[in-house]
């Protein structure tokens, strides 16, 4: 079993920035893809940003494109989101999931592809 813990959300004005954080235990961290998704009130849950288990490869979904990144620290056992130039649009629950399969692909740009999810974090952004 792998706990997924996400932190790092808040409110924020249009143009600011915030970094979310994914706090993993459990099975061994660094065996598998990590993933953010996030869901707005009344839409399906939809890709944001995956990374491999090495952290060398990653996927991004359009919308955040050249302002998001995602990353993560193997020995810390954390995966991050970070979010700039942000807009009311990316207002949404954010989750974070990950998965403890030796795979990588665009199969991760996909909820079903993952095992483990976080409870999610509140992000508003403002106008």
């Amino acid at each position: 079993q792998v706990q997924l813990v996400e932190s790092g959300g808040g409110l924020v004005q249009a143009g600011g920035s915030l970094r979310l954080s994914c706090a993993a235990s459990g099975r061994t961290f660094s065996s598998g893809p990590m993933g953010w998704f996030r869901q707005a009130p009344g839409k399906e849950r939809e890709f944001v940003a995956a990374i491999s288990w090495s952290g060398g490869s990653t996927y991004y979904a359009d919308s955040g494109k050249g302002r998001f990144t995602i990353s993560r620290d193997n020995a810390k056992n954390t995966v991050y989101l970070q979010m700039n130039s942000l807009k009311p649009e990316d207002t949404a629950v954010y989750y974070c999931a990950a998965d403890d399969s030796a795979g990588w692909g665009p199969r991760f740009t996909m909820t079903a592809s993952y095992d483990y999810w976080g409870q999610g974090t509140q992000v508003t952004v403002s106008s």
